[in-house]
């Protein structure tokens, strides 16, 4: 007599390590961009490397997050999870930073409506991911955020309130995100398999032709004030793009923003290193680098750093370093309330605040479990 033979489980997917790098490498981006802005008043070539990174940093994160974001009607625990990965940890450093600024300034004006320094790529995520299923639902979904972000920029009502003027402004590069994975383009076209010669040719030249241009122009960009454009915020008008056609320049600069992105992940590790895995824990790095920061920027010691050559790469040297300590474990487990909290009072099914042993990153990074040592090699997805 012939048994039939269960059918087996499918093999878990692999993690694919290059998320996790890219992840990392845009942190570090962020870290430099904010370390270098008050050098950018002093030194031309700070700027100018300010403003390659501006260029295609948040966007290229943008892209990330909508790459491991899902366009089906939210779950329950997915609703929740807005809640306890986005919505909380917005309040409470948003508290923190009130109470910081209180301290060292003598004053504040607390405004959860105004967000902090940093914290207005919160509010972005939990937008982004509320809109995704609408926007899923219609006939060229990226079409359409293009047209509302380069619209939004000619509304001056539409600011910085709730973060909604950049969160619209960045809205495309996240739609863009979430149709490559849609439409499976990297799998089908195997861009993490192959990486030519010609096309890592490409992008260092695409890298070299920006900075040049960012150099060679640096008069330029400072008076028409270049890098508050890059931000993707404020209305044209308080730009200075009072004309009919000030949406032109939003265009190119997404379209540089998307050569520049193409080119930056391209040029990234496909392989895990030792420091893959912290890719993992950005939040933790994005939402605590600041306050590293903090000091130096409001003391006045990233002002005046003479001779160039020399402390510009220290502070590059330096970003990677906060970026490194900040992923590490013991700072997770000292912060893990503030940056994950798990309040099961607030919810009517306390389920949904479940300490549950593998987290996702808000950026949509899935982690594994936790161990007691540090993973060191490719974990599943």
């Amino acid at each position: 007599m012939s048994h039939s033979i269960p059918d087996s489980p499918p093999p878990p997917r692999r993690r694919v390590p290059f998320w996790d790098n890219a992840r990392f490498a845009c942190i570090v981006l962020v870290i430099l961009g904010h370390a270098t802005q008050r050098m950018t008043y002093d030194s031309d070539t700070a700027l100018a490397l300010y403003l390659v990174v501006y260029a295609f940093h948040m966007p290229a994160f943008a892209v990330i997050s909508g790459y491991f974001s899902k366009s089906a009607p939210p779950g329950r625990r997915q609703m929740a999870r807005i809640v306890t990965d986005i919505l909380l940890p917005y309040l409470i450093f948003e508290t923190v930073w009130t109470v910081t600024k209180w301290i060292v300034e003598g004053s504040a004006n607390p405004n959860p409506t105004k967000p902090s320094w940093t914290l207005w790529f919160l509010l972005a995520l939990g937008i982004f991911r509320l809109v995704l299923p609408y926007l899923a639902l219609l006939r060229w979904p990226l079409l359409w955020t293009v047209v509302i972000s380069i619209g939004v920029g000619y509304l001056p009502n539409i600011d910085s309130t709730l973060s909604l003027s950049r969160t619209l402004g960045l809205l495309p590069f996240f739609t863009l995100g979430w149709w490559l994975r849609e439409h499976e383009v990297v799998a089908r076209w195997r861009l993490l398999d192959r990486r030519p010669w010609w096309a890592v040719v490409a992008a260092v030249a695409a890298f070299v032709a920006a900075a040049a241009a960012a150099w060679s122009f640096i008069d330029v960009w400072r008076d028409v004030n270049l890098r508050t454009w890059l931000f993707y915020d404020d209305a044209y008008a308080e730009l200075g793009g009072t004309e009919w056609w000030a949406g032109g320049v939003r265009i190119a600069l997404m379209l540089i923003a998307v050569l520049l992105m193409a080119a930056f992940l391209l040029l990234l590790p496909r392989g895990q290193h030792w420091w893959t895995h912290f890719g993992q824990y950005t939040m933790y790095i994005y939402l605590l680098h600041s306050f590293v920061l903090y000091p130096f920027r409001e003391s006045g010691a990233l002002r005046d750093l003479e001779p160039t050559w020399i402390w510009l790469p220290i502070v590059c040297v330096s970003a990677v370093l906060i970026a490194l300590g900040l992923a590490t474990r013991p700072v997770r487990t000292l912060f893990r309330p503030l940056v994950e909290p798990r309040p099961a009072w607030l919810f009517a099914d306390p389920a949904l605040a479940a300490r549950e042993g593998r987290r996702d990153d808000p950026t949509g990074s899935r982690r594994p479990r936790e161990s007691p040592r540090e993973p060191t090699g490719p974990t599943r997805h």
